[in-house]
């Protein structure tokens, strides 16, 4: 047995030596060293051995098959390193060749607007919200003080998926659910960007799916004149210092109460013009003060607690600071649009 290994070893390192590939020398090695090789074979006859021969086969047998292990690793390494050689002196680079030029992305419009509203109100204090866009019938309805039968359920054309699941036609809801967790102690300061969605007919100012940014104070002694003051920072924030905002007397059903709120137009200057329709002013949002209900509701005493609450378009903000004209154009996920928006600063 030992003669028989010793010859077993000399013939593998001599095919071994004689591999000219890789695929050649792991032929090799799987004749010798697998499981059904030669090697393998006669240690599988050790056992006829006396308990005196044994180790000394066994450690023969492992000093065999380390070192055909070891030849063979030396040799994957040479030929590893041939076939890069040869690869670089077939295959020339030309190092004069320009490079490939690396494009960098950018900022949608949208996110651009939703993180510099984002920015401004968390330097005025405020905190993030988020809520779930697959949203409870009651949450998106009841909880604002739009019980089943309310006529103005009609201004909002609802995706309802079952009589009590709906996807979300604003983000008020994430303002009944922050209320709620507050356990009817304030002070409740918060703005929830995000996805809401509609049924309504696509156009170039209408969308079934479109932004929003909320925002709610809930807190002892808030009045509609911190809600205006508010609402005047934000303007020349995202529109100059020199804008002015203006309230109209409107109806939400959670506010009361409620506004429209219009901004002088930026691109006249209040002298009227195509974008401001010749009024001098843009709408812009609606808000108001929290209604005792909705504020009894998220079980804070209307008595002791007052707030207010505003909704922000974001394509609005987008369209008009941008000058695009067609909503769509935010969706399409053309190339040709969204480069446009590397060179606007915010």
């Amino acid at each position: 047995m030992e003669q028989k290994l010793k010859e077993l070893q000399q013939e593998a390192l001599q095919k071994v030596d004689q591999a000219e590939d890789l695929k050649q020398l792991n032929e090799v090695r799987v004749a010798y060293l697998g499981k059904k090789g030669p090697i393998t074979e006669v240690l599988r006859g050790m056992g006829k051995l006396s308990p005196e021969e044994r180790p000394k086969m066994g450690a023969l047998a492992n000093e065999v098959r380390e070192s055909i292990s070891s030849k063979i690793e030396a040799k994957q390494a040479e030929l590893e390193e041939a076939a890069i050689q040869k690869q670089l002196e077939e295959q020339s680079i030309d190092v004069t060749l320009p490079g490939r030029p690396i494009y960098s992305g950018n900022h949608h419009p949208l996110t651009r607007v939703v993180e510099e509203v984002e920015d401004l109100f968390i330097s005025m204090g405020y905190t993030i919200a988020e809520g779930p866009e697959v949203e409870q019938d009651y949450y998106n309805f009841e909880a604002l003080n739009l019980p089943k039968d309310h006529p103005a359920r009609d201004m909002q054309d609802t995706f309802y998926i079952t009589e009590e699941i709906l996807m979300r036609t604003h983000t008020s809801p994430v303002q009944a659910r922050t209320m709620k967790k507050h356990q009817g102690k304030g002070p409740v300061k918060i703005i929830c960007p995000g996805k809401v969605y509609r049924r309504d007919h696509d156009d170039a100012t209408h969308s079934h799916q479109f932004m929003q940014i909320e925002g709610l104070v809930v807190d002892e002694n808030i009045r509609m004149s911190d809600l205006k003051g508010t609402l005047e920072v934000f303007a020349k924030k995202m529109f100059g210092e020199d804008r002015e905002i203006r309230l109209r007397p409107s109806f939400f059903p959670f506010t009361e109460p409620s506004v429209e709120v219009d901004v002088s137009c930026f691109s006249c200057g209040g002298k009227g013009c195509s974008i401001c329709k010749k009024t001098g002013w843009i709408e812009m949002l609606g808000a108001g003060m929290v209604h005792p209900n909705v504020l009894e509701m998220a079980g804070f005493d209307s008595k002791k607690y007052t707030g207010f609450a505003f909704g922000i378009g974001v394509e609005r903000i987008a369209m008009l600071r941008y000058g695009i004209d067609d909503i769509r154009h935010l969706y399409a996920n053309d190339i040709r649009f969204l480069k446009q928006f590397s060179r606007v600063e915010k």
